[in-house]
């Protein structure tokens, strides 16, 4: 495929991720793919879980800021903001408050489907703005995440 191909489906993708549509997701993945994340490693059907708890929980939204890519490879920097409005992992207690903070997604194609997909965030300056308790060890995952320490 070509960069252009790429970053059409990772433009997608993000469009997909923001309108909380989880069925063009998983149609913009291939079969055996991996996401690697905040709450640890998983398939497309394991991260749904946690992506449906970023939508329902903290009304989630991505802003492409930069986008670089080479070959099979697409990397996007993204403003991420959000409202912390129901449960979240395990947190019961949602403020309200809102957030907003850098993100960066790392992806690999092949044959214009994501292979694999990598993802951090400032974690720590989303759970200051919204209010997150202060947690002894890690999060509660969704069912079937394995946390990586």
């Amino acid at each position: 495929m070509t960069i252009e191909n790429n970053q059409a489906t990772v433009k997608a993708y993000v469009a997909a991720m923001n309108a909380g549509d989880f069925e063009a997701l998983r149609r913009l993945f291939a079969a055996d793919a991996r996401i690697e994340g905040v709450t640890g490693s998983a398939s497309v059907d394991e991260a749904v879980i946690v992506w449906r708890a970023l939508h329902g929980s903290l009304n989630m939204n991505l802003k492409i800021e930069a986008m670089a890519c080479e070959n099979d490879t697409v990397v996007v920097r993204f403003l991420e903001s959000g409202r912390w409005t129901a449960p979240f992992l395990g947190m019961t207690e949602p403020t309200g408050k809102s957030f907003e903070l850098v993100a960066i997604e790392w992806f690999e194609l092949t044959d214009g489907l994501i292979h694999r997909r990598w993802g951090v965030r400032d974690a720590a300056s989303q759970a200051r703005q919204v209010g997150f308790p202060h947690a002894v060890g890690p999060a509660k995952p969704a069912v079937g995440i394995k946390v990586v320490a």
